[in-house]
């Protein structure tokens, strides 16, 4: 629903100029690119975050509730080892390169909107991208991680 609502609100704000015939071909346009990117970030979010049990929502991440005490302490420790690693490879990316690289594959966002936000040209995002992409598959190939980016 929330999605739909924000389908509606996209439509309202961008396109309440067009004649109420363009309306409907407009607003499944819209709700069908809201519904691949919420499917894109989300499938991002779990392969990014894999071993931690969540759920994603539009605006916030929700945490399910996990007894800790019920896991088996090696597969505890890994986990644990393991986010630190990919906090580690994203955090010593340069700051232009983190930003392309959450701006991306996280928001989903494209080479142009990527651009726009941080303020360059689209050529030195998909250079910043690439690199960050490189970067991170050599850091966590180890864990098998980085054949999935």
């Amino acid at each position: 629903m929330d999605i739909v609502q924000d389908a509606m609100f996209t439509l309202a704000k961008n396109y309440s100029e067009k004649s109420a015939e363009d309306w409907p071909a407009l607003f499944h346009r819209i709700l069908q690119n809201k519904i691949r990117d919420w499917y894109r970030r989300t499938a991002v979010f779990k392969k990014i975050f894999f071993w931690q049990n969540t759920v994603i929502d539009d605006d916030e991440v929700i945490y399910d509730a996990v007894d800790e005490r019920q896991l088996p302490t090696e597969r505890l420790l890994a986990s644990q080892q393991l986010g630190s690693e990919i906090d580690k490879a994203l955090s010593s990316l340069p700051l232009r390169q983190q930003q392309a690289f959450l701006l991306r594959s996280w928001e989903g966002f494209n080479t142009k909107q990527t651009a726009e936000a941080m303020q360059i040209s689209e050529g030195s995002v998909k250079t910043h991208y690439s690199r960050a992409l490189s970067t991170l598959r050599e850091k966590l190939s180890e864990h098998h991680i980085g054949d999935s980016l």
